[in-house]
């Protein structure tokens, strides 16, 4: 197991580096050494590190979503107002929409298993545009109509919203049957999440305080290990909780991350944040490796232009709904253009969820991890560099007008 860790970091790291040199996200290289490194190529990583690695991706998709809660910033998102609200929802909604009506076409699978490969898919990744959206802000691009603010702010509620209805849909999956009071459940499960993480995040926050007057001053990086403590005993009353109630373990993750940010100083919550974002260097390596060595190459090659053609056609129903949410507002066409192709880019939660279906034993689980897979690797770097070359041309600086 040793040995497979270290091929998993050193050849992960080296590869990321390469990327980053090509001016391509670091993700890739990542996914590449994992298919490079899986038993369907090199096979060179311990069955005892796959055997794991569901629990891994979890543990990873735990600690992104607490970054995402720490660093979210409500004023932001309240001050942006109706069109971040809807850039959380409905481009999503489109895309899965759109997967809906291609995917059983295209690639012969169920509505249900599309419903369940669009959830999987429809998910902006915050890795990709949240760093470049913070760079716009810092060189004056966009910021006189609060674009940047506007896409981090969308991008960070639209994967709560992805993952949401994935749980929800990969649940009916699995009982081969779509009920009416799974639909039902999806509202109340998103409300008691939200309840449950922010009573939780407010206990926490009261806990850390009293110690501080108490003089017993709980270190940071204490909380840290508390937080993740807790956050794991969130995503299990989930499956304690399912045969009474729908409650959704991840939202209530990020509800509390959220209510911490609230309740702490903001020198407080900017190092916790930094905390999770140093922990989630190492984890991303072990999350996209492992989901890049599950990847059977050889099914994903014969998959290849069909998967392609639903990849890029559900985009057009994702563009679509980022245009919709942009109505009424005082965004010129090619600042519109360039949020459409903010939202274009797909990673994180595409290698944290992909591989969960497979995981489950559904019948469709290798078609949505191969489409996952190479929706990465498509839009990935079409987003990122979409974005950087753009960006001067689209958005505005300080008040000028784009070059």
């Amino acid at each position: 197991m040793l040995t497979s860790l270290s091929f998993i970091f050193l050849a992960g790291l080296a590869m990321a580096a390469l990327c980053q040199l090509l001016k391509l996200p670091r993700i890739i290289g990542m996914l590449v050494t994992g298919i490079l490194l899986g038993p369907y190529v090199l096979n060179l990583l311990d069955p005892s590190i796959l055997s794991i690695s569901a629990d891994l991706r979890q543990m990873a998709l735990i600690i992104i979503l607490l970054k995402a809660g720490l660093s979210l910033n409500l004023a932001d998102l309240k001050k942006v107002g109706r069109p971040a609200v809807m850039m959380s929802c409905v481009p999503a909604s489109c895309e899965i929409l759109g997967f809906l009506l291609l995917a059983p076409w295209l690639l012969g699978i169920t509505r249900l298993e599309a419903a369940v490969m669009g959830a999987v898919l429809a998910a902006v990744s915050p890795a990709v545009v949240i760093p470049r959206m913070v760079q716009l802000m810092d060189s004056g691009y966009g910021t006189d109509k609060s674009i940047p603010q506007l896409i981090m702010a969308g991008a960070s509620c639209d994967d709560i919203f992805v993952i949401v209805l994935f749980s929800t849909f990969a649940g009916m999956a699995q009982g081969g049957r779509a009920d009416m009071m799974d639909f039902v459940n999806i509202p109340v499960s998103i409300i008691l999440g939200i309840i449950l993480g922010a009573a939780v995040g407010y206990v926490l926050s009261l806990f850390f305080e009293t110690a501080y007057a108490r003089r017993h001053t709980v270190r940071n990086s204490m909380k840290v290990i508390i937080v993740l403590g807790v956050s794991f005993l969130l995503m299990a009353a989930e499956n304690w909780l399912k045969e009474t109630v729908s409650v959704s373990g991840l939202l209530a993750v990020v509800s509390m991350a959220c209510m911490i940010k609230v309740k702490s100083t903001a020198s407080v919550a900017k190092r916790l944040a930094d905390k999770f974002g140093k922990l989630w260097l190492a984890a991303e390596v072990i999350l996209f490796v492992l989901v890049g060595a599950a990847v059977d190459i050889r099914y994903t090659m014969e998959a290849g232009l069909a998967a392609i053609l639903v990849i890029l056609g559900a985009l057009v129903f994702r563009s679509a709904g980022v245009a919709v949410c942009l109505l009424g507002t005082p965004l010129s066409r090619r600042e519109r253009v360039f949020c459409m192709i903010a939202y274009l880019p797909k990673a994180t939660v595409q290698a944290a969820i992909g591989s969960v279906p497979l995981a489950m034993g559904l019948p469709c689980g290798q078609i949505v991890l191969s489409v996952a897979v190479l929706a990465i690797l498509v839009t990935a770097p079409l987003g990122a560099l979409g974005i950087d070359l753009t960006y001067k041309r689209l958005l505005q600086k300080n008040g000028s007008l784009p070059s």
